[in-house]
């Protein structure tokens, strides 16, 4: 297997990746542009888009902001909010896999910003029939989660005609430098099927399945084009115009806001993805079993165009991470009702023959890994990139005096007294 010379990420990236004759992949190369680009013109082109979708009638929201009880959500509705002087809606798609400190984030966030919210919650057995399909169709436990995440958000926008919506970083630029940032690329009804959805949309995933209905699937299904185009809908994305250090955005909302933060199963990243069970558990180990590499893997090679480690400390942290065994399946067995032996037969049918080899015992065995790459030539040119760094998640204890999660909560309460937070 190939890996970039400079990140961690190998050529079998889902998303797709290419290299320079360097060996230096293109998400490397885009990062570059943070360095290069002025990011108060960008800044002042945002503010110019902004103003094009102030209130200026009787609707109450200027633009509509997706959250959740953790990533980046608290630095994006602070932007928009205090930076940018919008009105926004707050919209989140209820994932069911909830801990109580992605609630508790959550509902911090709708207090201290005083930001109106509106959340979809489907009926849990409609999820569970849904996501006992997606795992024998795509190995994913998460597939409802990107689904609902992409879907929702602009469904509301379409029903209450909110024309702006505003997130955070995009992936394919961020990860693998699938645009440059000045493209300005906006949310596309093809990349989200292409890349969040597996090539799968829920209209697909009905025609593949004999037990889902019509009924089970109309949540997840993005709207039509022609409803997009009579509201004039339009979503942009934050780190077009601000250069994005996801580390020093949690770093600060932890200063401001209190945002908590845990330990992870599988990454040393404590910031991301508190607000899941899986996220950090089964769901990135699958991926591990899939690709052959992990979260560990993104946040140490996001980690390092950074300039925050090298990357041979990158390729210590994969080595310790992620063959990491998670702790979180016989709970999320049990919630869906599915025998451990079937679960796994969905999941290695997955399996890209590119980096795993299957054994006479039948076990499998991983043909290749980054850390087997060491002495791999760096391709910094600058040479600060060569020197020893730290990269410290911070821990900020929760609020809770019972901090312990042991099921997850599918809804909890909406506001907090902000005295207890002062």
């Amino acid at each position: 297997m190939r890996y970039c010379t400079r990140c961690l990420y190998p050529a079998n990236h889902p998303l797709g990746i290419t290299f320079d004759d360097q060996g230096i992949c293109s998400g490397c190369r885009v990062h570059e542009e943070k360095d290069t680009i002025d990011w108060a013109t960008r800044l002042e082109k945002l503010h110019k888009i902004c103003d094009k979708y102030r209130n200026s009638s009787r609707r109450i929201h200027d633009c509509i902001v997706p959250v959740s009880g953790a990533r980046d959500s608290y630095f994006i509705v602070d932007m928009v909010k205090n930076v940018l002087g919008m009105n926004p809606l707050l919209v989140s798609y209820n994932k069911h896999y909830n801990t109580r400190m992605g609630i508790r984030n959550l509902s911090y966030l709708r207090t201290l910003f005083g930001c109106d919210f509106v959340q979809c919650t489907v009926a849990p057995e409609k999820v569970k029939r849904i996501t006992r399909e997606s795992l024998k169709y795509l190995g994913s436990l998460y597939w409802h989660c990107l689904a609902g995440q992409t879907a929702f958000p602009v469904q509301t926008a379409v029903k209450f005609k909110i024309p702006l919506i505003i997130w955070g970083a995009h992936q394919g630029i961020d990860q693998v430098g699938m645009f440059s940032h000045l493209d300005e690329v906006e949310m596309t009804r093809k990349y989200r099927k292409d890349h969040d959805l597996m090539g799968v949309e829920a209209q697909d995933l009905l025609r593949l399945s004999t037990d889902l209905t019509l009924n089970d699937m109309e949540q997840f299904f993005y709207p039509h084009d022609k409803e997009i185009e009579a509201v004039g809908i339009r979503g942009i994305y934050l780190n077009n115009y601000v250069r994005w250090d996801s580390k020093k955005q949690h770093e600060n909302m932890i200063e401001q806001y209190g945002y908590e933060t845990m330990a992870q199963q599988r990454t040393y990243d404590t910031c991301n993805d508190v607000d899941c069970f899986h996220y950090s558990g089964i769901h990135d180990y699958i991926k591990f079993i899939k690709w052959g590499y992990g979260k560990v893997t993104d946040h140490a090679s996001r980690e390092i165009r950074l300039g925050h480690i090298t990357r041979e400390q990158g390729v210590d942290l994969v080595e310790r991470y992620h063959q990491v065994k998670p702790r979180d399946l016989m709970m999320f067995l049990e919630w869906l009702g599915m025998p451990e032996e079937l679960f796994w037969m969905m999941i290695d049918n997955k399996r890209d023959p590119a980096i795993w080899k299957r054994m006479s015992n039948g076990g499998w065995e991983l043909k290749d890994s980054v850390v087997h790459q060491r002495n791999t030539v760096c391709g910094w040119d600058n040479c600060n990139h060569k020197k020893s760094m730290k990269s410290v998640f911070k821990i900020k204890h929760g609020r809770d005096p019972n901090p312990v999660d042991y099921e997850y909560v599918l809804v909890g309460r909406g506001w907090v007294d902000v005295c207890q937070y002062e």
